[in-house]
C-alpha cells in the first residue's frame, strides 16, 4: 500500500454541550455561556458554537498546583488559562479566544452580553446569571459547526428583580454610581488605606453584595489572589 493508498482520517466527532461540561470541570473550569453568531449576532465572528469559559469551584484548588502558580510567573492566572483553554480548543477541534493579550482585545463584554446569561449591573460591571459579579471569564472555545446549546435560563437581567441595589451601596468611597463611570483612581486610593484591608482579602465589597455572589462559591483565596493583582501593594 503507497502512501497513496492510505485511508483518510476519521472526520472529529461533533462536540456535545455534555462532553464540553465534562471536559471543562475536569480542567477546573466551567461553561458559563454559549451561543450561536449566525442567530445571536456579534462582534468578530459569524457562524459555528461560542462557548464561554469561566472559573469553576474546583479551579483554585487545580491552580495552586500548576507550574504557573508554584513557579509565581507573570500574570498567572492568565497564563494557566492560555495553556489550558488552549490544550481543551485542541482537544475538542475547536479555536480558543482569550479576554486578555491586546490590544486588541477579543470582544469577550459583547459575546458575554449576547448570550443572554450575562448582564450589566446598575453598577456597569457584568453579572452572571448564577455566579453573580464573582464571575472569571477566563476563554472561549468557538466550533466552526453548530450544535445543540441550552437556553439562556433567565428572559431578564436578575438585577431587574433586586430593588435594593447593594452593589451601588456597598462601595465605601462610591466608586459605582448607578450607570457610571467607575471612578478608579477613588478604588485604588482607598485599597491603600488600612480600611480597604477587608477588600483586598475579601474582595470587592460591591461585587460580594450582589445576592448571586453569595452562592457563587468562590474560595475566598481566590478572591485575594485576585486582588493583589488588581492592586498591587
Amino acid at each position: 500500500m503507497t502512501l497513496t493508498d492510505q485511508p483518510a482520517p476519521a472526520p472529529r466527532s461533533l462536540p456535545t454541550w455534555c462532553s464540553i461540561e465534562t471536559a471543562a470541570a475536569a480542567a477546573g473550569l466551567e461553561v458559563c455561556a454559549a451561543l450561536h453568531p449566525a442567530r445571536q449576532p456579534v462582534q468578530a465572528l459569524a457562524g459555528g458554537t461560542l462557548i464561554l469559559l469561566g472559573t469553576g469551584t474546583a479551579f483554585w484548588p487545580l491552580f495552586k498546583t500548576s507550574p504557573e502558580y508554584q513557579d509565581s510567573v507573570p500574570d498567572p492566572v492568565d497564563s494557566w488559562s492560555g495553556r489550558v483553554v488552549g490544550a481543551l480548543a485542541r482537544d475538542l477541534g475547536g479555536t480558543a479566544y482569550f479576554p486578555f493579550g491586546g490590544p486588541p482585545y477579543t470582544p469577550f463584554i459583547n459575546w458575554a452580553l449576547a448570550s443572554g446569561r450575562f448582564f450589566t449591573s446598575p453598577s456597569q460591571m457584568l453579572v452572571h446569571d448564577t455566579a453573580g459579579m464573582m464571575i472569571s471569564l477566563r476563554g472561549a472555545i468557538h466550533f466552526e459547526q453548530e450544535f445543540d446549546i441550552p437556553p439562556a435560563p433567565l428572559a431578564q437581567s436578575p438585577c431587574d428583580s433586586c430593588p435594593s441595589r447593594p452593589c451601588l451601596a456597598a462601595c465605601p468611597v462610591s466608586a459605582l454610581a448607578d450607570g457610571g463611570p467607575y471612578d478608579l483612581a477613588a478604588c485604588h486610593a482607598y485599597l491603600d488605606t488600612s480600611a480597604g484591608a477587608g477588600c483586598m482579602s475579601g474582595g470587592c465589597l460591591a461585587r460580594r453584595a450582589c445576592p448571586l455572589s453569595r452562592s457563587a462559591g468562590r474560595d475566598p483565596e481566590q478572591t485575594a489572589h485576585h486582588m493583589r493583582h488588581f492592586h498591587p501593594q
